[in-house]
């Protein structure tokens, strides 16, 4: 199995990408990734990280230590390629798939026949087919594997991430797997690669179906949120304690609301909704109104905390949190980063931002670091606290310490 793989490369070292790179080069596995940014590759070859991740930090400095792990601006010769780039969506929803294209004209120059090439980036029905469409035009001298005769020259297949933000390491282990080749012959080689490191199981399928399963799953999971949320703005109306409500719902054996929140965050299930309705926008019609809900909570907690502001002379409304979810730095399509944009650009009033896992804040909101405080002096300062994040910094407050506040609480730590 070793000599099969003895050189993988990483295309794109962010969260998914980098702890791969590190888990597979403690294997004992020569790893090389690319990544465009210098800032990252510098870091990595430092035996630094760039990213908030238990424990990533230790492995990789363990795996450039002992030169199994390497990180290059520039595509090389290697027989797996594992691409892990942002799979983003348009203004229309539609998906952007530059990423993955740019990802692959990158390294189609060095592959070589036999190599392996993974997609694990979350992506529309038929991405890693259109993958081998690319490439037959990009390197018209190798046969990929679109032909039904299954005696193509390389491998495709798509094996989507599916762990959780600070349990990467142990789930990207731990956690089964579903491999989908475009033909059997590249489900088979792709499950080599992933035996190498997996102890879970992994599940071999076609490609449609391992990208319609990782669509799936986060989808269900948006479709469940926006039931709390929803239910969350009927108990608001009704004047009932949601979190209270959803406790005793939930002593029904065969019940088991989630949490509601100011919205829904992260790469994945904030986005993934999208391409099944993309792919199908006639029938997703559950799937579209759970993501018009979610994206429009955020809207709500704006508007209430405009209400509670209009109590004060001179509100300093305090938002505390601003990652996606707790007890991370991850802020991409995160509803609390832009509920407190907002409440900046619309002059509100004075507004702090809390955030402990991040030392600066992200570009679109460079210009007002210097509202980025801590804890303890936003609590000296705000008479308004808008919970958006429950950080563990966060859920140690107790209800007497915010008792001379208007308490905004849509993650339920006081509920």
């Amino acid at each position: 199995m070793l000599s099969s793989f003895a050189k993988v490369s990483v295309i794109g070292l962010g969260y998914i990408g980098l702890p791969t790179a590190a888990v597979i080069a403690s294997r004992g596995v020569e790893v090389v990734g690319i990544d465009v940014s210098e800032h990252a590759v510098n870091t990595i070859n430092q035996g630094k990280i760039h990213i908030i991740e238990p424990d990533l930090d230790m492995l990789v400095q363990a795996a450039v230590t002992t030169g199994k792990l390497r990180a290059s601006l520039t595509p090389e010769p290697a027989q797996a390629f594992m691409i892990a780039v942002p799979t983003p969506f348009k203004d229309d929803k539609a998906p952007d798939l530059s990423y993955i294209r740019s990802a692959l004209e990158n390294i189609a120059p060095v592959i070589e026949k036999g190599n392996l090439i993974i997609l694990e980036s979350t992506s529309p029905v038929g991405t890693t087919e259109q993958i081998a469409q690319w490439l037959s035009e990009l390197r018209p001298d190798l046969k990929v594997p679109l032909d039904p005769s299954d005696s193509a020259d390389v491998f495709i297949a798509h094996c989507p991430e599916r762990v959780l933000p600070g349990r990467v390491l142990q789930e990207l282990v731990s956690n089964d797997r579903i491999i989908g080749g475009i033909t059997d012959r590249c489900a088979e080689k792709a499950m080599g690669l992933y035996q190498l490191f997996v102890r879970g199981e992994c599940l071999r399928t076609n490609a449609r179906t391992a990208e319609m399963a990782k669509l799936t799953e986060n989808a269900f999971r948006d479709v469940n949120i926006a039931f709390a949320n929803e239910l969350s703005l009927i108990c608001d109306e009704l004047k009932i304690n949601v979190w209270e409500l959803i406790k005793l719902a939930n002593r029904h054996p065969r019940v088991n609301i989630l949490s509601p929140g100011p919205g829904v965050g992260g790469h994945c299930i904030a986005v993934d909704p999208w391409f099944i309705v993309d792919s199908a926008p006639a029938l997703a019609r559950m799937i579209r109104t759970a993501r018009e809900i979610n994206d429009s909570k955020p809207h709500y907690v704006i508007n209430k905390v405009k209400e509670a502001a209009d109590q004060f002379k001179r509100p300093v409304i305090a938002c505390l949190g601003l990652a996606f979810k707790a007890d991370i730095d991850d802020l991409r399509e995160s509803p609390a980063l832009d509920i407190a944009e907002h409440l900046i650009n619309d002059n509100v009033g004075e507004i702090l931002l809390v955030e402990p896992n991040i030392k600066a804040l992200p570009k679109r909101l460079s210009q007002h670091n210097d509202k980025l405080t801590t804890l303890p002096k936003a609590l000296e300062r705000a008479n308004v606290l808008v919970v958006l994040v429950d950080h563990r910094q966060f859920k140690a407050l107790h209800i007497n310490d915010v008792t001379t506040k208007v308490v905004i609480d849509t993650r339920g730590i006081f509920g």
